[in-house]
């Protein structure tokens, strides 16, 4: 790996991990040995990051020079706490995974007394009712999106019957108990709102509908808002 990137992964680890962060931790976390951790803590230090700690005592970052303070209301941050807690009841293991990392690092660039505001949040996120996990294939339908890649899929419809799409991804929507793909379906040439606990088989065509997604969505967004897009 290279230098750059350890460094960065060191201090990406310093941001998500209680804290004080054992050297033995640190070293796993990064894959090297203890001798490499503590030049690499030391050429830390000399950028700028203030690390407290030493061997035997483990480490804690105080202040970190890759990201500037970050101002926010307690609401805020009890906002911020809140919706990122919902992700780890609604989302696949990448999204909860990153939802996670996402709250250590803006914890990380709170001063001192807001990070105690968003350690102990008053509002919690609890569901007595969970949906059915999402399906293994949600990541692709995600970078499907972003990517604006075509895919191919089999569908069962409400009646069971099968049937197979090449379609365009533009969306996923989080319901209450189950979640959609708002695509548009090549073989009917409209839109159409997949229910993704009926889709049986996702395989990428290679094909690209680019630039199109945004244009796509925001037709789709007026067509529901006027009942059609069924």
């Amino acid at each position: 790996m290279a230098r750059p990137d350890r460094l960065f992964r060191l201090l990406d680890t310093l941001r998500r991990l209680p804290q004080p962060v054992t050297a033995a931790r640190l070293a796993e976390e990064t894959e090297v040995s203890l001798r490499t951790l503590y030049r690499d803590i030391e050429t830390l230090r000399a950028g700028g990051a203030l690390i407290d700690g030493a061997p035997g005592l483990g480490y804690t970052l105080t202040e970190d020079p890759a990201l500037p303070p970050q101002m926010f209301t307690r609401l805020e941050v009890e906002a911020l706490v809140l919706g990122l807690a919902e992700v780890r009841f609604a989302g696949d293991p990448a999204l909860v995974k990153a939802a996670d990392a996402a709250l250590a690092k803006i914890t990380a660039t709170l001063p001192e007394r807001v990070q105690r505001q968003a350690i102990h949040a008053v509002q919690m996120s609890y569901r007595f009712e969970r949906r059915a996990p999402p399906p293994a294939f949600l990541p692709l339908l995600r970078t499907a999106c972003w990517e604006e890649q075509a895919l191919r899929i089999r569908y069962a419809d409400q009646a069971g019957a099968m049937s197979d799409r090449v379609i365009w991804p533009l969306s996923v929507v989080f319901l209450d108990r189950s979640l959609l793909l708002l695509a548009f379906c090549r073989l009917r040439m409209d839109f159409r709102r997949f229910q993704l606990h009926r889709i049986t088989e996702v395989q990428e065509t290679g094909e690209s509908f680019r630039p199109r997604r945004v244009p796509l969505l925001r037709d789709f967004i007026r067509h529901l808002r006027g009942g059609r897009g069924g």
